[in-house]
C-alpha cells in the first residue's frame, strides 16, 4: 500500500502484481482485500502446496517416497485442512474425468485477485496435467464449498 502510495504521488509506475504463496488449503494471505481494492494482481507459486494438493497424497497413504514432501515439509499448511480439500476436490475431479491438481489449479484461476499460477512440475506428463487445467471449468456450486 506505502510502494503504491509513493509512486503514485511521485508519479512513478506502479506494483501491478504480487507474487506470495496462496492456495485452497492456505488461504491465509491478509493482503488479498488489499489487493483486490488496489486492483493489483496475485501470482502465487507452489499452488499445489509442494505436491500435497496434487490428490497423490491421502489421509491413509503417507507421503509418497522421493517426493518432495517426503524430506522437507514446505510450504507449510493445515495438513488436515489440506485433507479436506482434497477429500472435496477428489469429487468434482472425478465427476469431470480430471485430475485433482487439476481442479485445485482451476479453483485458483477462478479467484478474481489471481492472475497467474507458477507451477512447477518436475515430469512433462505433470506439466502437461498442470496446463490441462486452464480448460477445465468450475460451477457456481463447486466453487462455493470452500467459501
Amino acid at each position: 500500500m506505502k510502494a503504491l502510495g509513493i509512486s503514485e504521488r511521485l508519479g512513478l509506475a506502479r506494483c501491478e502484481s504480487l507474487q506470495a504463496y496462496y492456495t485452497i488449503a492456505g488461504r491465509d494471505l491478509e493482503l488479498v482485500p488489499r489487493l483486490q481494492s488496489e486492483n493489483v494482481g496475485l501470482m502465487m507459486w507452489s499452488p499445489l502446496a509442494g505436491g500435497l494438493l496434487s490428490g497423490k497424497y491421502t489421509r491413509a497413504g503417507g507421503k509418497e517416497k522421493g517426493s518432495r514432501r517426503s524430506k522437507f515439509d514446505f510450504p507449510p499448511v493445515d495438513v488436515e485442512r489440506g485433507y479436506d480439500c482434497i477429500d472435496a476436490m477428489r469429487k468434482i475431479a472425478e465427476s469431470k474425468d480430471v485430475s485433482v491438481a487439476q481442479i485445485v489449479l482451476t479453483w485458483l484461476l477462478h479467484q478474481k485477485v489471481v492472475t497467474s499460477v507458477i507451477i512447477g512440475a518436475k515430469r512433462v506428463e505433470k506439466l502437461d496435467d498442470n496446463i490441462a487445467a486452464t480448460g477445465v471449468k468450475l460451477n457456481d456450486d463447486e466453487l462455493s464449498w470452500s467459501r
